[in-house]
């Protein structure tokens, strides 16, 4: 319709030997696990801070009162507004955006605080989607990630950006896919390896309880069921 969408980086994979690709597609693994297991966090945090408001707060008009004093709570707390909106657009210089994650330095803890102020909205019944904080976690988690493990930025950012998603939403081929679609062809193997693994790593949760198991993930539960019905299971 001839409206600009912001341009992502072109990512690559360094130039590398047999045994170090291997040990790339390692990394891109461990980025993925970790990327699931902050999907599943996310979810679980969101899903069960929602069902003690359901369960406290017995008019639903309050619920959003009360998680819009929370959220105002917290940005005094922190002592910033940087993490109340979707995280494209830079409130100020050196602000940490989306975008911002492919061409600055690591950043350590933007993808926790974005994840507190995140559930802490949508949990009291405020709507604005899940999809682009997700993407903000996810790349900035990489980000974190990339010093540990040795990654280019842009490529651990890349990484964590689609496969927390893909685990949140457990759709780890869609976003191999809307990689490939963002980010190039040439980080192909990391971004499936990522994806998968974040998938198989946040288990049987995710952001959509209405989501029924096509496919177990695991022997343990069955196919057929809603995410919700397996959440009962477990807690």
């Amino acid at each position: 319709m001839g409206h600009p969408s912001h341009p992502y980086p072109h990512v690559g994979l360094p130039q590398t030997d047999l045994a170090g690709f291997a040990l790339l597609l390692t990394k891109a693994l461990l980025v993925g696990l970790a990327s699931g297991v902050v999907a599943r966090l996310f979810a679980e945090a969101n899903h069960g801070l929602g069902d003690l408001y359901k369960r406290f707060v017995a008019q639903p008009l309050w619920r959003p009162v009360i998680g819009g004093g929370v959220v105002i709570a917290l940005t005094f707390a922190f002592g910033t507004q940087d993490y109340l909106g979707l995280g494209v657009l830079s409130p100020h210089p050196g602000a940490p955006t989306l975008p911002g994650f492919f061409v600055t330095g690591p950043d350590r803890w933007s993808w926790l605080l974005k994840l507190v102020f995140t559930v802490a909205t949508l949990s009291a019944g405020f709507k604005g989607g899940e999809v682009t904080p997700l993407f903000f976690i996810g790349a900035g988690l990489g980000s974190a990630l990339s010093v540990l493990l040795g990654l280019p930025v842009p490529l651990a950012a890349a990484l964590g950006m689609v496969a927390l998603f893909g685990a949140a939403a457990n759709t780890p081929v869609a976003c191999a896919v809307m990689g490939l679609e963002l980010f190039g062809l040439d980080a192909a193997p990391a971004l499936i390896v990522a994806c998968v693994a974040a998938y198989l790593a946040s288990g049987h949760g995710g952001i959509y309880l209405s989501q029924r198991i096509a496919r177990p993930k695991w022997p343990r539960h069955r196919g057929g069921v809603s995410l919700r019905a397996v959440r009962r299971v477990w807690l």
